[in-house]
């Protein structure tokens, strides 16, 4: 369906048709007329090209605005049957456009002849040459890192035999056609996934293999190439794709060898913003893509070559292949520990190994991750039990220690802590064996030796040997256990922060006074004062010292992360970086603007800094980082931009861009700044609450732009934080921003309509059982909501009908139930339809 600027280009075309001529359509799933508006001569004034038939021939039709009105520029008769593509874009200089046809020669042929015309003084000149084919083609204007416009690349798809293609793509540079190789690894995981569905349907197809193999290696998968190749070979791929297959896999096993010489097969997670919001894949040491970026999430590969994902609200395993170990079934899967990984589906909690299987013999209320080859379990109170008992499973997921415990910790050199019951503490064994009984109020967790205690309830903190003799008396309003000899305790009253170090004499090596001390290992402690002495909960600015409690550094450090090989990160107000044992900057490691952490893996360093992730070699050089342009289809794309007034507030905020209506972008553009909460902040005063906003693509179709903006206030000293969401829909062909009430006809009912459908669903659908009781009313004629293709979503803030933890609470409700009151002309309704 057109809209109404395209039905007036048409119109245009037809008045300048010769007599007896007609308009031609192009040869797709969706035939339309083959009329392209464009600017081809750098001019900033669009030229129109249209395709026609006259007496059975075609022709190529320019026109141009000369001023005073419309003219034809040039019209070429060309000896095709038929157009299956009339686009255009900068492919060969970034001031124009260039138009790009695909032309038929054969009725019945899938194969179309590119044509990439540049406009000169005399008509339109076809610079593709003769002996470029397609049979199906995408346009390529994937931005530099930078975020600076590139020139468009060609990704042309070769049938081969049935639904076999070959991909490749070319670009022009200095008037010469070559491969633009550098982008296959950012085209193919597409290419991976069309193949990966056919080998699906039809495992046994051999060239389906190979060209899955072919795919994998350009896109860097390079064990799972080998994979596909080898059954390309065992199913007879060498008699259906010859030679190539064999020059194909001799790459493969070079390229494998090579980086096996290097380094060890390595993933690491990215994140890439997309048309369907945030999606994540993950890049090999070179930063080069590696598996393609598809989940909703990605969390790290661990040491034992798994790494976990999210698809759909569910979780499962991949290996370094990107193949599911196990697939996306589970509500969470944890970390693996010990060969094993906590999992939760809809019965509870389980216990799996690195291949998949459930080694528990059922589902449990709660289970830890396993420690020291055992893992703790708790049962849900049954009636007439008064409270949860604990016990222990281990890693065949036996429960080799009954469940019996009021309390329990995770096991630590082959004993733990137990809660017998009020008053009773015991030291026990790997079976269940009691060492030693604790007649205290409370026993903390292991440490080095000695372990925090309280004879009586709400009494003071001293700490015991695990004999259970006392060997430091109570003297402490808190107590943490022992680490590298020393341990953090608190003698502020009324739960004021007054916190000092002891050695495990009880001498103070760092007087109490901090409003917080850390333990980085290493041989370390970091020391924080209040950032405020009057509101203490506003947090801690650090120092470094040693065991000794000597001084390393001034007060500095707004977050201090735990050492690891001579190294930790740290940031202050204006960076991020790591720090060696002396507490300073440590040296041949880069420094990022912005808060966060930095991490080493491997040859590379990993930064998560103002909520950005991004991949550094160890010069500083940045391999991979976020995108910050979206693309949408051109002209339109949506660029990420960066708000950070202040330490504790920081947004990203969407701008729009390509509208021709350039007043109407700004006043787009403005609302979105408003929404997101770009506001004036002080730049160097302390604010009482920390903000973070970002922002997704939700929805775009057509014309229709939905962007998710969400935020996060959090007051300093608050048990959480409030978050916030809304949803802007915009019309991209005048800068329309719709509300709810302009889906629906003028005067239509749909406030008590679809306010009836929510009380139907809260009543009857069981997953809105979280409902407060009588708290819904209906909503209200501006409710807040977002649409997709099929669907209207509307949606609560936290609070308002539910409990904090619920979220936003949002009701679905398909358009086929409500299509008598959509305003089906409207445009709203039209800017997606």
């Amino acid at each position: 369906m057109m809209n109404a600027n395209e039905k007036q280009i048409e119109q245009l075309v037809r008045a300048y048709l010769p007599q007896g001529a007609e308009l031609v359509t192009t040869q797709r799933s969706y035939p339309l007329p083959a009329i392209c508006a464009a600017d081809l001569d750098g001019d900033k004034m669009q030229e129109i090209s249209a395709v026609y038939r006259l007496d059975h021939e075609l022709h190529l039709l320019a026109l141009k605005y000369l001023g005073y009105g419309w003219g034809a520029a040039d019209d070429v008769a060309l000896p095709y049957s038929r157009v299956s593509v009339l686009t255009a874009a900068p492919v060969l200089s970034l001031d124009r456009s260039n138009l790009i046809v695909g032309w038929q020669e054969e009725p019945d042929s899938d194969l179309s002849r590119l044509s990439v015309y540049e406009w000169t003084e005399e008509g339109l000149k076809d610079t593709a040459g003769k002996d470029v084919y397609f049979s199906f083609m995408e346009v390529m204007t994937t931005p530099e890192r930078d975020g600076q416009p590139s020139l468009a690349d060609l990704a042309l798809w070769i049938r081969d035999s049935e639904e076999a293609y070959r991909v490749d793509i070319i670009r022009w540079r200095r008037g010469q056609r070559i491969s633009a190789v550098d982008k296959y690894p950012l085209y193919y995981p597409k290419v991976v996934r069309y193949y990966e569905q056919l080998v699906r349907k039809q495992p046994d197809h051999p060239l389906y293999w190979y060209y899955l193999a072919e795919a994998q290696h350009w896109t860097g998968m390079t064990e799972a190439a080998l994979v596909s190749a080898d059954r390309a070979y065992r199913l007879g791929g060498a008699a259906v794709a010859g030679e190539k297959l064999q020059q194909l896999d001799r790459d493969i096993r070079l390229q494998l060898e090579a980086y096996r010489q290097t380094r060890r097969i390595e993933r690491f997670p990215v994140s890439y913003k997309t048309i369907h919001g945030t999606k994540w894949g993950y890049i090999d040491g070179r930063g080069a893509p590696a598996i393609p970026v598809q989940y909703d999430y990605a969390s790290d590969f661990q040491e034992n070559g798994l790494g976990r994902v999210q698809v759909r609200g569910h979780s499962g395993v991949i290996n370094a292949a990107g193949q599911y170990v196990v697939q996306p079934i589970y509500d969470s899967i944890g970390e693996f520990s010990e060969g094993r990984s906590v999992v939760i589906d809809s019965q509870g909690f389980k216990l799996m190994d690195e291949s998949g299987r459930i080694v528990t013999k059922k589902a449990y209320s709660y289970i830890a991750s396993m420690q020291n080859g055992r893992a703790m379990f708790t049962h849900v109170p049954q009636a007439g039990v008064e409270a949860s008992t604990y016990g222990y499973l281990d890693a065949q997921g036996n429960e080799v220690i009954p469940a019996q415990f009021q309390d329990a910790g995770d096991f630590y050199r082959n004993k733990a802590v137990v809660k017998i019951r009020d008053n009773e503490y015991a030291l026990i064994g790997l079976n269940g064996n009691r060492i030693a009984t604790y007649p205290y109020a409370f026993v903390g967790g292991l440490g080095d030796g000695l372990l925090p205690f309280q004879q009586t309830v709400n009494g003071k903190y001293g700490y015991i040997d695990e004999q259970g003799r006392v060997v430091l008396q109570p003297a402490y309003t808190g107590a943490l256990p022992f680490q590298e000899g020393r341990a953090v305790v608190n003698t502020g009253e009324n739960y004021t922060a007054r916190y000092g170090v002891i050695d495990k004499q009880g001498r103070f090596v760092v007087q109490p006074g901090y409003n917080d001390i850390r333990q980085p290992g290493e041989g370390r402690l970091a020391l924080g004062k209040a950032i405020d002495p009057n509101r203490t909960f506003f947090g801690s600015i650090y120092a470094m010292a040693d065991l000794n409690g000597r001084m390393l550094t001034d007060f500095r450090y707004y977050d201090v992360e735990d050492y690891h090989q001579g190294l930790a990160s740290v940031y202050d107000r204006n960076q991020t970086f790591f720090i060696d044992r002396s507490g300073h900057a440590a040296q041949g490691y880069p420094r990022l603007n912005g808060s966060g952490t930095v991490s080493l893996q491997d040859d590379l360093i990993q930064a998560n800094v103002d909520r950005r992730l991004s991949y550094l070699n160890r010069a500083g050089q940045v391999i991979w980082r976020t995108n910050t342009v979206i693309p949408l289809r051109e002209p339109y794309r949506v660029r990420e931009e960066k708000y950070k007034p202040n330490k504790d507030y920081l947004v990203y905020y969407p701008q729009v861009e390509g509208m021709g209506d350039q007043p109407a972008q700004q006043k787009v553009n403005a609302r979105l700044k408003q929404l997101a909460q770009v506001k004036p902040v002080p730049a160097h005063t302390q604010l009482d609450a920390s903000f973070n906003g970002d922002f997704d693509v939700a929805f775009f179709r057509k014309n229709l732009l939905v962007l998710e903006i969400n935020g996060y206030n959090f007051p300093f000293g608050a048990a959480h934080g409030m978050p916030t969401k809304v949803y802007s829909h915009i019309d991209l062909t005048d800068g329309a921003i719709y509300d709810l009430k302009d889906l629906f006809k003028p005067g239509s009912p749909y406030v008590e309509v679809l306010s009836g459908i929510v009380g139907r669903q809260i009543k009857e659908d069981p997953q809105y059982s979280y409902v407060f009781p009588d708290s819904y009313k209906g909503i209200k004629p501006d409710q807040p909501f977002y649409v997709t293709e099929h669907a209207l979503h509307l949606y609560f803030q936290p609070y308002d009908i539910a409990p904090y933890v619920a979220g936003f609470p949002t009701f679905t409700i398909p358009f086929s139930e409500i299509m008598d009151m959509i305003a089906v002309n409207g445009s709203f309704w039209r800017s997606f339809h």
